[in-house]
């Protein structure tokens, strides 16, 4: 049998769930991190509630500077998730930009956004 070289187009619409899901939880946790860099919520304690996951524990607040870090990397990755809604579009999705292989399903659902199979991760780390 042919190996394959693309997803069917019901996988495809497997993918393109998750990356909605993950999408949408990336913009809540992109404005949540923007109103704590522009403290348009006031003074209150909204900015130190437990709602940031992404803080260590026995961490109170985030910075500022910490907050647009973390607000630069969601947005990079809302990006990525975009970008990878456009690979479904076009049918590309899935297949490694180095090998032209077909990407696991188990890393595209761990990383939905992934454009390199790990083999060609760990041979372009080298």
């Amino acid at each position: 049998m042919a190996e394959k070289t693309r997803y069917s187009d019901a996988e495809l619409e497997e993918f393109r769930a998750i990356i909605l899901e993950k999408l949408e939880k990336a913009k809540k946790d992109y404005e949540l991190l923007k109103a704590a860099v522009m403290n348009s919520d006031g003074n209150d304690i909204t900015d130190t509630s437990p709602t940031f996951k992404v803080l260590e524990e026995g961490a109170a607040t985030l910075s500022k500077e910490e907050a647009g870090r973390l607000a630069q990397r969601q947005m990079k990755f809302i990006q990525n998730l975009e970008v990878a809604l456009i690979r479904i579009e076009n049918k590309t999705y899935g297949i490694c930009r180095e090998t032209g292989k077909l990407i696991p399903k188990e890393r595209l659902r761990a990383v939905p956004h992934a454009t390199l199979s790990i083999e060609a991760k760990m041979n372009g780390a080298k």
